[in-house]
């Protein structure tokens, strides 16, 4: 059974996934597997079932696009890539998450 600790993490990690997907997509292009890799590597947990509604709706808001590559072993990949308006966007969410960070910290005072 999850604990109340767990739950609110589980949370918090949801509240800034698209936030983490445009941070990872600004570095550079990457196709769904490596973004999977890179969150659970900074134990942002994320299945595939989580991920695609998430990079669906930042494409429908044009923070990113994808393109097509031939893979050497298996099926095409989807690389998805950061937009000029999602690199706006990330610049916004750097800012709203420094002022939230300041906040806490002047709450824990």
């Amino acid at each position: 059974m999850e604990s109340n600790v767990d739950n609110v993490r589980s949370q918090m990690r949801k509240g800034v996934l698209e936030y983490c997907i445009l941070c990872i997509l600004a570095k550079r292009e990457a196709y769904a597997s490596v973004i999977i890799e890179e969150l659970k590597a900074a134990n942002m947990i994320v299945v595939e079932g989580t991920l695609y509604p998430l990079l669906i709706r930042q494409k429908n808001q044009g923070l990113l696009t994808y393109r097509w590559e031939e893979s050497p072993q298996g099926p095409p990949r989807k690389y998805y890539c950061i937009t000029e308006k999602g690199r706006e966007q990330l610049a916004e969410m750097d800012n709203a998450w420094q002022d939230m960070v300041r906040a806490i910290e002047m709450l824990k005072r």
